[in-house]
């Protein structure tokens, strides 16, 4: 494990990102909940360099533990809703997400090319309710977030193109695990345009070499998607963990010479403890 430096604050964006994706936090009753919630915890993250990279990189962070729920804006591991609008059955609301930084000295398929800067992602995501069971133990939706991509080493900040992941996701409450645990599993294909997939995937003819031709990548296709999470709280404890699946075959730059292999698996584990909370309850929605 590697010491974090340059980019750690967007690590900790991509980190909680993917840590909360498809989370299923709420509760399937509506209850009466502080308004507000401070916490802290730890969080640990295994994935790879970049999708399509045979190399990986393990973090051990700090997490912080931010939970919001007014009439206007509510913040939590969902992320940020109720910012544009709301519906019984549709809401748009702030979509986050990001990627850690790469150092290609430590990257064999990267040898002598540009670092990777970390990026931080950020756009509308428009989420349908499908289906749910009475009593909200079975939530169907239909996520569609697009977001615009921010490279950065934090002294200066750069667009690198859009990505659109739509996302069929199920949260699931009171499971075979008990009452407790909530449970989300999705499954969706993900789209980039060229200016996104040659941040990661494009080899310009100034770094290329025989083993490593150059290369320009193409907007569209970027291969699919799997992830799970489970989580559950604990009184003042909460407890998450996620597991994403990739596969890029089929994608546009699937022939790049800086893929290696066209699967991976991500994997993530945080413990959060609430330290203060609002006197003011509100009714959970």
């Amino acid at each position: 494990m590697r010491e974090i430096g340059r980019g750690a604050v967007v690590l900790r964006v991509a980190m909680l990102a993917a840590l909360v994706a498809l989370s299923g936090t709420l509760p399937g009753k509506a209850a009466e909940l502080p308004l507000w919630e401070v916490g802290a915890g730890v969080a640990a993250i295994d994935f790879p360099h970049y999708r399509g990279s045979d190399q990986r990189q393990t973090y051990v962070l700090p997490l912080p533990h931010l939970v919001y729920r007014g009439k206007l804006l509510e913040a939590d591991r969902d992320g940020v809703r109720g910012l544009f609008f709301r519906t019984r059955r549709a809401e748009l609301h702030v979509s986050l997400n990001g990627s850690i930084p790469v150092d290609s000295s430590d990257n064999r398929a990267r040898t002598a090319m540009p670092d990777l800067d970390p990026t931080f992602e950020i756009g509308p995501s428009l989420e349908i309710a499908l289906w749910r069971t009475q009593g909200d133990t079975v939530r169907l939706e239909l996520r569609l977030p697009a977001r615009t991509v921010i490279a950065t080493d934090l002294s200066s900040f750069h667009n690198v193109g859009w990505v659109f992941q739509p996302l069929l996701n199920a949260d699931l409450s009171d499971t075979a695990l008990g009452p407790a645990w909530n449970l989300g599993l999705g499954a969706g294909p993900v789209f980039g345009d060229k200016r996104y997939h040659n941040h990661f995937y494009g080899v310009p003819a100034d770094f290329a070499t025989p083993v490593r031709p150059a290369y320009r990548a193409e907007g569209g296709y970027g291969g699919f998607q799997l992830l799970a999470t489970a989580s559950r709280r604990f009184g003042d404890w909460w407890i998450g963990g996620f597991a994403r699946g990739d596969t890029l075959s089929g994608a546009v730059f699937e022939d790049s010479p800086l893929i290696r292999q066209n699967y991976s698996v991500a994997v993530g584990l945080a413990l959060t403890r609430v330290l203060k909370r609002s006197s003011r309850f509100v009714a959970e929605k």
